[in-house]
């Protein structure tokens, strides 16, 4: 079986290592007794499966291995398939290309907020100074 990133990515579940354990919280005997909380971990160093790029980019984003944990509900079987879920979110964001921000100048309309904040502002300050009465 394998994990379905993106259009370009599936991941085999070789590469995933899965462990379970106790669920925290209340739930009584069940919760005592059953591993329903399941945990997968990517390593993205060893991967087979990225390009160069990817590893790159995931490195610089989660370092060199991805964890993530599901305790959600009573079912272990559930708790992987939203870890699972979780896993391929986090993947699949972090390997979307950041947009480069082209610089721009303030419009009219923002230098004109500006200004007119700047006045109130100091009409606001000079109302609080002290002015001694200059009629006696």
């Amino acid at each position: 079986m394998t994990m379905r990133v993106n259009d370009r990515l599936t991941i085999p579940d070789s590469e995933l290592v899965w462990r379970f354990g106790p669920s925290g919280g209340p739930g009584g005997q069940h919760a005592n007794t059953a591993n329903t909380r399941a945990e997968v971990v990517f390593e993205i160093a060893d991967s087979t499966t990225l390009t160069e790029g990817q590893r790159e980019r995931l490195t610089d984003t989660f370092g060199p291995r991805v964890r993530v944990a599901a305790d959600d509900t009573r079912s272990q079987a559930r708790n992987r398939e939203l870890a699972a879920e979780r896993l391929a979110d986090r993947l699949a964001g972090a390997l979307v290309p950041t947009k480069k921000r082209t610089a721009t100048r303030p419009g009219r309309g923002a230098k004109e907020r500006r200004l007119k904040d700047k006045r109130q502002r100091s009409q606001r300050k000079a109302e609080r100074r002290y002015k001694p009465d200059r009629d006696r």
